[in-house]
């Protein structure tokens, strides 16, 4: 299966088994990119929110990718990309929920997902990083 959003191609070959909520390739011509460094749960103070909530933790960052992307005139229609490491890999449906909200689920970034055993910070529960292409 194959998807085309103007200079990105999301494609899910058949030869590779079904993809659940991402694309396994996107090809990307011309454009710019922009790399999004791994955005945590701090607000704009730099203060921690949703200690010990997943979901609250999870959509805040994914507020700060949404604020991030505005920055250079792009938004979740432009992510090819997405990082997603979270301390606890059998809690991901609750991060899937809250990322659904953002993206385009009919055209899903390509996506990596890790469990890891610690945040640069005490209470993080999520991180995630993105790559977006906005045409030229």
């Amino acid at each position: 299966m194959t998807s085309t959003s103007s200079n990105v191609r999301f494609i899910n070959p058949a030869t590779l088994a079904p993809s659940r909520g991402y694309s396994h390739v996107a090809e990307v011509t011309g454009g710019r990119t922009i790399y999004i460094a791994g955005q945590v749960a701090f607000d704009q103070e730099g203060k921690m929110v949703g200690e010990g909530d997943l979901q609250a933790q999870a959509r805040q960052v994914f507020e700060n990718l949404k604020a991030a992307l505005e920055a250079v005139g792009a938004d979740f229609g432009h992510v090819v990309k997405l990082g997603i490491f979270v301390l606890d890999a059998k809690q991901m449906q609750i991060v899937r929920d809250v990322r659904d909200q953002y993206i385009n689920t009919a055209n899903p970034p390509v996506s990596t997902a890790l469990e890891i055993s610690n945040f640069v910070r005490d209470g993080l529960l999520i991180e995630v990083d993105a790559v977006a292409v906005v045409p030229d």
